[in-house]
């Protein structure tokens, strides 16, 4: 998931969600567990607390009102944390008999420390006893009228709760923990699952772009496919505008090659004439411009509807065995290093003029060999296309800075002596350019110039 992505935004709203409901039950959860462990302590010192009420409301048979004991060996340890008190609370007659696990110690009252009494008459609340001991107490007022007023109260050690609390929260903290490792992997699943269309349409995109496919394909989601729609409208659009924009090319340029063939007639029929042979010249420059902006025209159609892919090593190989016989007579020796994986996004006619050219260019200043390499480069992180670099070196004379500056515009020739109209470097970098590459030149190895043609690669 990379950074400012949809998934990741997804993930994270996702799992910040699920981790604060987790954390909200959890407590919840905890709060309730301890709330029923505590009413259920409460109800065993209420068992406790019942037999004391009635052993105190059943005079002996000396006729006092002070139980002996419960029938619970911890009220008989001392300091076990659980014990019990009676306390008369008439005025002159105070009295109070305790547990043997009490040994000399007292319990506080509840109703000194301000808690309400329940609906029967009881309170139940933490006290601290013997050591520093918490301890849960539930005490109750009994008027037995003129046998006397007490206040009976039995304590339980509140390690027991906290100790059950403790547990369940152990538990409840891995079972979530669990839990919220399932959640996280389900709202991964969820998020790759719900963007899958997307990126079908990124690699369709990817496909129409490098001339696989003409539309994007296939059934998308309700939410999707209006995009989809309107993207295959726009491509059909795009395409119709173009079709029209070529259309309109041929249409002017035929229109132009009509009274072009009528002025270079006439002209032709006063050949003598200085005028005649200026028309001339201005005549054949205008149909190599009219043929030349036709023909870029025709790519710029081809590029923007439906691309293709060529391979690279036998266009190569097959120019590079036809230039050596071309230039048979000053015995050029052109050596071939190409990558058989290497291809060009793009029409083969296009890819055998650019390099046609530069090896034709090549053969006529080498004196004895030009060399060409083609390197298919490897991926770049940061850029997601790949590249198709063919290098031409030759070993002539080379040329200057500033002459390769000249030597790719139009129509100019650094000599006049070598053959050729000066349109085959200016040619390249004009269909390089279309295809989003260039054209650079340097020193060559050899000595001689070194012509570098990037293109994308297919």
């Amino acid at each position: 998931m990379r950074a400012n992505s949809l998934a990741l935004r997804l993930f994270v709203s996702a799992t910040a969600w699920a981790v604060v409901i987790l954390v909200i039950t959890g407590i919840v959860l905890s709060s309730l567990y301890r709330q029923a462990v505590e009413r259920a302590f409460d109800r065993r010192l209420g068992v406790y607390l019942r037999t004391l009420v009635a052993d105190v409301a059943s005079p002996d048979e000396t006729g006092g009102k002070f139980p002996q004991s419960l029938a619970e060996p911890l009220f008989e340890l001392p300091l076990s944390g659980w014990y019990w008190q009676v306390t008369r609370l008439d005025p002159g007659k105070t009295d109070v008999r305790s547990s043997r696990s009490l040994w000399d110690g007292g319990l506080p009252h509840l109703q000194d420390l301000g808690v309400p009494a329940g609906p029967d008459g009881s309170r139940e609340g933490y006290v601290s006893g013997p050591e520093d001991q918490r301890l849960r107490l539930v005490e109750r007022n009994i008027d037995l009228g003129d046998e006397g007023h007490y206040l009976v109260a039995v304590a339980g050690d509140a390690a027991e709760i906290s100790g059950e609390t403790h547990s369940f929260d152990q538990a409840l903290i891995v079972t979530f923990s669990l839990l919220a490792a399932v959640l996280l992997l389900t709202t991964m699943f969820q998020v790759r699952f719900g963007l899958a269309p997307l990126n079908r349409i990124t690699d369709s995109l990817a496909a129409i772009r490098a001339g696989k496919a003409e539309r994007l394909a296939g059934e998308f989601p309700v939410e999707i496919a209006p995009l989809a729609r309107e993207t295959n409208a726009l491509i059909d659009a795009n395409k119709e505008i173009v079709e029209r924009a070529r259309t309109h090319v041929g249409n002017l340029a035929h229109a132009l090659k009509t009274p072009l063939s009528v002025i270079v007639n006439e002209a032709n029929a006063h050949k003598r004439d200085a005028f005649a042979g200026k028309v001339l010249e201005q005549a054949a420059i205008m149909r190599d411009q009219v043929a030349r902006h036709l023909e870029r025209a025709r790519l710029a159609a081809r590029l923007s509807v439906v691309g293709s892919e060529t391979e690279v090593a036998p266009v190569v190989t097959a120019l590079a065995r036809t230039m050596e016989k071309i230039h048979r007579d000053k015995g050029i020796a052109v050596d071939v290093r190409a990558d058989p994986e290497a291809r060009f996004r793009g029409e083969r006619p296009d890819l055998e003029e650019m390099i046609g050219n530069l090896v034709d260019n090549a053969c006529k200043w080498a004196s004895a060999r030009v060399a060409i390499e083609v390197v298919r480069e490897r991926p770049d992180p940061a850029r997601e296309a790949q590249l198709v670099r063919i290098v031409v070196d030759d070993d002539g004379r080379g040329l200057s800075p500033s002459e390769r500056e000249q030597a790719a515009m139009r129509g100019k020739r650094l000599d006049e002596t070598k053959p050729g109209s000066g349109l085959g470097l200016s040619i390249v970098v004009e269909l390089a350019a279309l295809y989003g590459g260039e054209l650079k030149l340097g020193t060559a190895p050899l000595g001689g110039l070194r012509a570098e043609l990037v293109l994308p690669a297919g």
